[in-house]
């Protein structure tokens, strides 16, 4: 660890927020000898090793259990269907029909009354062959292949969210953790001083103020650490939503500036090429184009070849079996439907001019979150090398006005003061480096790349084209993997 860079561990039991490595930073050793008799023994008694979890680990469990983004990619599935659905327009229909009935009839004649029964019935087969239909097919089909390279994209999205969203979730607990063990330590601190400014008021050196002000500053702290409990309890629980588990002990992730663009011209050009919410709208447009000659395609000929056959039985009839079989060729021209065509020709353009704007407007805020993204991690940095300067010169302050205390140059405010000065300090840096740190997997997602791939999370990466080649040439079978 630098010197003076973060009172932060390298591992930190956020199910477990008590003290020891950060309170060598602070307490001298009557101090740590006070605190650990003052520590509730519930909290030494009975307590197993937490978990380690790294950053990593958490990631993963996240991209394999999180169901939002299993629902994703359950929609995508559903997507891949429409090119199936798209070719059908090419493969045949084929029926069967049959009949089976019962029949009487009585007649009257000179000769008497005779009466007739019979059970007429048949079979038949159809077959009808699309030969023909305006390219609707084809461009049907580049439609929907369109949709389902967007859908592929627009997963990437919602990977990229997850991903950060429990990359925030892992900080956040590192961040409340460390900062709760820091205002557990301050409390000790005050109880230490409390103690000390009363044993010198009992021998006059100093006065009933000294010994309020120690209180007021006592109570304080364990206002300010029952508030850090509290936010700490809070992130784990939207850690556990996000990851699926609750957090065990937890890694300090490391740095992924190797991961990052050099300057903030190659962030752009990375997330103008990458970005998959820019890859989606294109396809979108795409899907359009094509969509708009699909429509356009209902206003052609369409021509298909219709095969028939059959075989009946009358027995009451003269000819008490027939077979026919019948193949004829169809062309249909359409002259006028309704202007309804037209209209959706029309609306289908406006959907294209639509696709166009949207892909600008994620163009456009795709590149404000890369600025804003590198901006904020210049920012965060800086803030760092602050709060590193912040918690050195405020440790030197601390240990001056102690000194000057000890004979009398410095009061009991004074001190306090100083010692508030320094936690502030080193709270300050705690919440840098979780910024830093955030802000540094915000523009790996603002240019495209925070992905399981990317990363390289210990886990077998979900491939949405598995699903679809098994579908696309599908003829039979409505059967779906349950697993997928």
């Amino acid at each position: 660890m630098r010197a003076g860079v973060i009172p932060v561990p390298e591992q930190i039991d956020a199910s477990c927020p008590i003290l020891p490595a950060i309170g060598k930073m602070l307490i001298r050793p009557a101090g740590m000898a006070l605190l650990c008799a003052l520590m509730p023994t519930a909290m030494l008694a009975g307590t197993a090793p937490a978990r380690s979890e790294t950053l990593k680990q958490a990631l993963a469990a996240a991209y394999m259990n999180n169901p939002e983004l299993r629902a994703e990619r359950a929609r995508q599935r559903a997507t891949d269907e429409s090119v199936p659905q798209a070719l059908s327009g090419r493969r045949p229909s084929v029926a069967i029909s049959g009949d089976l009935g019962r029949s009487r009839s009585k007649s009257f004649t000179i000769g008497g009354t005779s009466r007739n029964t019979s059970d007429p019935r048949g079979y038949g087969v159809s077959v009808s062959q699309p030969l023909f239909s305006g390219f609707r097919t084809l461009n049907n089909t580049k439609s929907a292949e369109a949709t389902v390279l967007a859908g592929r994209e627009a997963l990437l999205n919602v990977e990229q969210n997850i991903i950060l969203d429990a990359i925030t979730a892992y900080v956040d607990v590192v961040r409340d953790a460390a900062i709760l063990k820091l205002r557990n330590n301050n409390v000790s601190v005050l109880n230490e001083q409390l103690r000390s400014t009363r044993a010198r008021f009992d021998v006059g050196e100093l006065t009933r103020t000294d010994v309020a002000q120690a209180r007021a500053r006592r109570s304080g702290a364990i206002s300010q650490r029952d508030q850090a409990a509290a936010d700490l309890a809070s992130s784990r629980a939207v850690y556990k939503r996000i990851i699926g588990r609750a957090p065990g002990s937890l890694r300090y992730p490391r740095s992924i500036a190797a991961k990052l663009p050099r300057s903030r011209k190659v962030a752009y050009d990375v997330a103008l090429s990458e970005h998959p919410g820019i890859q989606a709208a294109l396809y979108n447009e795409q899907a359009a184009n094509f969509n708009i000659k699909a429509t356009r395609g209902e206003l052609y000929p369409s021509v298909s070849l219709n095969g028939e056959y059959s075989r009946r039985w009358e027995p009451s009839s003269t000819v008490r079996k027939t077979k026919s079989a019948s193949i004829t060729g169809r062309i249909t021209i359409p002259i006028y439907q309704s202007g309804s065509v037209y209209s959706r020709v029309r609306q289908a353009k406006h959907t294209r001019a639509q696709r166009a704007l949207e892909l600008d407007n994620i163009r456009n805020q795709v590149l404000a979150a890369t600025s804003s993204a590198w901006s904020g991690l210049i920012a965060a940095r800086a803030q760092i090398v602050s709060s590193q300067e912040q918690v050195r010169a405020s440790r030197i302050a601390l240990n001056g006005v102690r000194e000057e205390a000890k004979v009398g140059q410095r009061t009991t405010l004074d001190v306090l003061d100083a010692q508030q000065e320094l936690l502030d300090a080193r709270v300050s840096l705690v919440v840098a480096e979780r910024a830093a740190t955030v802000a540094s997997y915000s523009l790996l997602s603002a240019i495209g790349r925070l992905n399981a791939r990317h990363l390289g999370l210990p886990v077998p990466y979900y491939d949405p084209t598995v699903n679809y080649r098994r579908v696309r040439n599908k003829w039979f079978g409505a059967k779906t993997r349950k697993n997928d």
